[in-house]
């Protein structure tokens, strides 16, 4: 009996040819990524700089401080040693980075309480009502600006584009007193401050978050209106668009089933410059509605002189905001139309 050896499996030329495609595809999205990535590791290092540069120019004399009037030198020296300020500031720097990398932020010099546990204590609130505020954020701007696209020198177009430039000349805190004002005060429907945990109770949450939340975000909204309106006017005139509404497609179906994806990229960055104002915003927001956030923890130990705790808030806020900017980077190489058609195109050129 003859035993004939099976062919060789081999790739079929469509599938040979998709594989190569997607290989083109995924070279120019991994280079974006390793760039984001060398961007935000670059970012870390010069924001650690920074904070510990702040923290070592400041002219505080915590060893005094902590021991009041009748210390004595050799008391203070004492102290000073203990908490390492007697070393050159490289090797204080160095220590402290690499203590903050595993986690230990130091202790605060007057409570001995340890830095993280009180930020681990402190960010879930800022961290509930910035989420809460860039979500009532996308919602409002982005209906706001999908409507204003689809009106397009319409009624709402104009309503819309004037309520944006009169939120842009509004500071977060001003728009928050004037909801203290209207909902609390007048209304009487909400709390003036004050703050619920979500995990003890999700409505309660709700209800102390929400005015502090829309008062961070009614700046962003406008924001998103005006660029994905921009955005979205400017796709709807492009040749695909066009086509599609020719072809019988109706006008919803276009902006949202091919239009909106490719108008998403702008929108994304104005979203990613957003996100540091929304955490520095919490700063007026958390004095104003009285929530025991980060900002609050970073404001009362400037005010003792408290440099562990006013370094560690610092260095985990830089934190936050470079990985947000870094999540909203990463979903803009994703939805960024040229980043997919590029490598493609650069493919069939040769």
């Amino acid at each position: 009996m003859t035993l004939v050896a099976p062919a060789p499996v081999t790739a079929s030329p469509a599938g040979a040819g998709r594989t190569a495609a997607a290989g083109r595809r995924t070279v120019p999205a991994l280079r974006s990524l390793a760039g984001v990535a060398a961007v935000t590791v670059t970012v870390l290092f010069l924001a650690s700089v920074v904070t510990f540069a702040l923290g070592a120019l400041s002219d505080s004399n915590p060893a005094a401080a902590a021991l009041g009037e009748t210390a004595t030198a050799d008391d203070i020296a004492r102290l000073d040693h203990e908490f390492g300020l007697d070393r050159p500031l490289v090797e204080q720097y160095a220590s402290w980075v690499g203590n903050a990398v595993t986690g230990d932020l130091g202790r605060s010099w007057f409570t001995t309480i340890p830095v993280a546990d009180s930020i681990r204590t402190a960010l879930p609130v800022d961290l509930s009502i910035a989420s809460l505020a860039l979500v009532l954020a996308i919602l409002i701007g982005g209906g706001a600006g999908i409507g204003a696209a689809l009106s397009n020198g319409g009624p709402l177009d104009r309503a819309v584009t004037l309520v944006c430039s009169l939120l842009g000349t509004l500071p977060p805190f001003v728009i928050g007193m004037a909801l203290i004002v209207v909902f609390s005060v007048k209304l009487q429907l909400l709390p003036a401050g004050g703050y619920v945990p979500v995990q003890t109770d999700p409505l309660e949450w709700l209800r102390f978050a929400i005015l502090p939340a829309l008062a961070l975000s009614l700046d962003v909204a406008a924001s998103i209106a005006r660029q994905l309106r921009t955005s979205l006017v400017g796709e709807l005139r492009e040749n695909y668009a066009v086509g599609a509404e020719m072809r019988g497609f109706g006008r919803r179906r276009v902006l949202f089933g091919h239009v909106l994806r490719n108008a998403a990229g702008p929108t994304l960055a104005v979203i990613g410059l957003a996100i540091p104002l929304i955490i520095g915003g919490a700063v007026m927001t958390e004095k104003l509605f009285g929530l025991p956030g980060v900002a609050q923890l970073s404001l009362q130990a400037a005010e003792k002189g408290d440099v562990p705790v006013v370094l560690g808030t610092l260095l985990v806020t830089a934190v936050v905001v470079v990985v947000a900017s870094l999540v909203v980077n990463l979903l803009q190489v994703l939805l960024n139309p040229v980043a997919r058609r590029g490598a493609g195109v650069a493919g069939g050129a040769r």
